[in-house]
């Protein structure tokens, strides 16, 4: 690896440091180098590029909006084993405690950046997205994304919709039980999926909807914190609502409700958000249940009941 990285990136200097890591999809090494210290995630499936390209775009996106700190990325790179690898930004990461507030005011600010930049462009009487060359990003006003993402290593359909409703019933659902169908052919998941299709627009009734960037997969193992306050990593961002983004986090802990309170003191919680939170949680739970097996069907099927009722 070591060979690798000098011969791609450049460094005159590389070795191995004592900091190894992993999580369910990847594994971690970080190496010294004589530009500093960074972290490398491998992936030896097939289908690694696409995974990390789509998080490094991610990465990017949010590093743009100057919110809330993550790992710069790097480069993705071809393994030689087969698979791939991307390279980052190391930083010293330990588990969120004292900066959990900051995050939860950091995260509201990252969801609210494309909304205040499309009002402050409307304010300028500008041509949307351009900004008289001042604007370093464009305002986005549809749901999806510029690349793939993956949400662990299954790809998300990000192409661009008008309707949020629409995107994420054929974008985010859909294509989860499509693979449930074709894994197990489960009928009353099916059937409670076509039930529940129809009601879907109704916990959306009167809801104004402006697409925020999302880190998409912001459970508690994806955040930390340096001396320096919170950190976000492992993203799977899009366009989409800010809703979305609490679901997962409150599906596995992590959270402490000093960071919920920052975060709805700038972004308040409509009329409908709990049944809306259980309607974004399914994906996450039909997404485990994609992954790891049918001990996640039970949640599922529950979920879709209770929004039936």
């Amino acid at each position: 690896m070591e060979a690798l990285l000098r011969r791609e990136l450049g460094y005159g200097f590389v070795k191995a440091a004592g900091h190894a890591g992993g999580g369910c999809i990847s594994q971690g090494q970080s190496y010294d180098t004589d530009r500093g210290r960074v972290f490398m995630k491998v992936n030896p499936r097939a289908e690694a590029r696409r995974m990390f390209e789509g998080e490094m775009a991610s990465l990017t996106a949010i590093l743009k909006t100057h919110t809330v700190r993550v790992p710069k990325p790097i480069k993705v790179l071809d393994s030689p084993g087969g698979g791939s690898m991307l390279v980052m930004e190391h930083l010293d990461m330990r588990y969120l405690s004292s900066h959990a507030a900051t995050l939860g005011a950091q995260l509201a600010d990252l969801h609210l950046e494309n909304r205040k930049l499309g009002e402050s462009l409307r304010q300028e009487d500008r041509t949307v997205g351009r900004g008289g060359g001042q604007a370093e990003r464009a305002f986005v006003d549809q749901f999806g994304f510029e690349v793939v993402t993956c949400c662990g290593y299954l790809p998300q359909v990000n192409d661009w919709q008008q309707d949020w409703v629409a995107f994420f019933a054929q974008q985010r659902i859909q294509p989860q039980m499509d693979m449930v169908e074709k894994a197990s052919g489960d009928r009353e998941a099916r059937e409670l999926w076509s039930a529940l299709q129809l009601k879907i627009p109704e916990l959306f009734h009167g809801l104004e909807i402006v697409p925020a960037l999302l880190h998409g997969d912001l459970w508690g193992g994806n955040v930390a914190e340096d001396s320096s306050g919170p950190i976000i990593f492992d993203p799977a961002s899009f366009y989409g609502h800010s809703e979305y983004e609490l679901a997962i986090a409150g599906m596995f802990g992590g959270f402490s409700s000093s960071f919920y309170s920052a975060y709805h003191s700038k972004i308040p919680k409509a009329l409908g958000f709990e049944k809306r939170l259980q309607l974004y949680q399914l994906f996450h739970y039909l997404n485990h249940w994609n992954h790891f097996g049918s001990g996640y069907r039970g949640s599922s099927l529950s979920i879709m009941r209770n929004l039936l009722k």
